[in-house]
């Protein structure tokens, strides 16, 4: 019942601003005909192996709506400027996890995000650049969970960001280093085989593959679901890292002006 309440109150928070947000998606596809137009002049020289002009124009494409599901998660989940207002002692006072609370907070905005922002970006690029869809209908249910997986993980760490506001006012570099690392290991500017040796071998032995490059690749129906077990165990050692954290914050917990 919990979950369903603060999940229906984050979407309905965000209605309020659907309008906005639909014109903000022409602006964020922007950022994706740059790149689909970078990846066709690349093609009139490279063949783009593995893919073709029109397979990296559906990767980007795909990558580029996917962005806002698996990838722009709530900075720290809204914990630190909990913390600077003092609402994070309330929230660490009720009898339901920190980590729950947040993190179902945060799948209301998921779910928003991925019919106000996701979708319509995606079929921006589909209706102009003609781009094929899966044809094996599982193929469907695969890519959604795959983006259910990545949305989680994201969740997961922008929890762990949030929670390290609690004992220090420099959490924002967390942040951004794990913005960049996501954006060069995830698969999102370049497909992660292409990628040198030694980077590649760092991305596949972490988490943010989860995030763009296996999800996408199920889409393209390169891959099948079968590719998502290992990042279940990303899942639970993760969630388990963000409990730990919960317990530590219970026990120590520095309110900046609050």
């Amino acid at each position: 019942m919990l979950f369903a309440v603060l999940v229906r109150k984050a979407y309905r928070v965000n209605l309020q601003y659907r309008s906005s947000h639909l014109i903000h998606n022409l602006a964020s596809s922007l950022f994706g005909f740059m790149y689909i137009f970078i990846w066709m002049g690349i093609g009139r020289t490279h063949e783009l192996e593995g893919y073709g002009v029109q397979g990296m124009t559906a990767y980007v494409g795909f990558t580029q709506a996917a962005l806002w599901v698996t990838t722009f998660a709530t900075l720290g989940l809204g914990i630190p400027e909990r913390v600077r207002t003092g609402q994070i002692a309330l929230d660490l006072m009720r009898p339901v996890s920190l980590f729950y609370q947040t993190a179902v907070r945060e799948w209301g905005q998921v779910g928003y995000q991925f019919l106000y922002k996701t979708l319509p970006i995606y079929l921006i690029y589909f209706f102009v650049f003609s781009l094929p869809l899966p044809t094996r209908f599982w193929t469907y249910p695969e890519v959604l969970a795959a983006l259910a997986m990545g949305a989680f993980l994201s969740i997961c760490v922008q929890y762990l960001i949030g929670v390290v506001s609690l004992w220090t006012t420099e959490s924002l570099w967390f942040h951004w280093l794990n913005y960049a690392f996501s954006m060069l290991l995830s698969g999102f500017f370049v497909p992660v085989e292409w990628l040198p040796s030694w980077l590649r071998t760092a991305s596949l032995h972490s988490f943010y593959p989860y995030l763009q490059y296996h999800p996408v690749k199920i889409f393209l129906q390169q891959e099948s679901a079968a590719v998502l077990l290992p990042g279940l165990l990303w899942c639970g050692s993760l969630a388990a890292v963000c409990g730990a954290a919960t317990v530590l914050a219970r026990r120590k917990v520095e309110v900046q002006g609050g």
